[in-house]
């Protein structure tokens, strides 16, 4: 499995090596060894979590705050979406800063979101299935929600491709950066 570290402190892009011929594929999609190597850290996660979404749908950007704060390794198993992580650790030299990629069943990508960061993501196909690991369980008494559309952030969400974004009521609420619990 190849890893790539990205523009924001801590976060890791992976890339697994597949085998595949005409029956089908493998992959392995996680590994202790290789994951710590590539992050620095040994992540224990608690929760698996599967979403699906139909295009245009647009989930986030969600974080929890210490003590809940979530590490998340997410990956796409059917269709693609466009995926941004935003660093909200204020004491991180990329505090305010995002990074954005397409996720797909196609690409078998894995992005590691290290805790103090938000997470959303954009369906750009027809229907995405979506799945996380977390390293803390959920925790609704922490769960926050920065604003999607925050002109700070200035995220290149790719709408043309999707039409107007469809929102939930909690995201369609997001709290502005600058009002956001942050972590230290």
């Amino acid at each position: 499995m190849q890893h790539q570290r990205l523009a924001i402190a801590d976060m890791v892009l992976f890339t697994p090596r597949v085998f595949g011929d005409d029956r089908g594929f493998f992959f392995e999609s996680f590994n202790e060894r290789v994951f710590a190597a590539a992050t620095g850290c040994i992540a224990r996660f608690v929760q698996d979590n599967h979403s699906r979404s139909t295009r245009g749908v647009l989930r986030g950007l969600h974080a929890q705050q210490a003590p809940h704060a979530q590490g998340k390794l997410v990956r796409v198993t059917q269709g693609a979406v466009f995926d941004v992580a935003v660093d909200l650790r204020r004491s991180s030299a990329t505090f305010g800063r995002w990074v954005g990629m397409e996720l797909s069943a196609d690409n078998k990508q894995q992005l590691w979101i290290p805790p103090g960061c938000a997470h959303g993501f954009l369906t750009l196909s027809d229907s995405a299935e979506f799945l996380y690991k977390t390293t803390d369980f959920y925790a609704p008494e922490s769960e926050f929600c920065v604003a999607w559309d925050d002109p700070e952030l200035a995220i290149a969400w790719p709408l043309d491709r999707t039409g107007a974004p469809q929102l939930s009521v909690k995201d369609q609420q997001g709290l502005r950066l600058q009002d956001a619990p942050c972590a230290p």
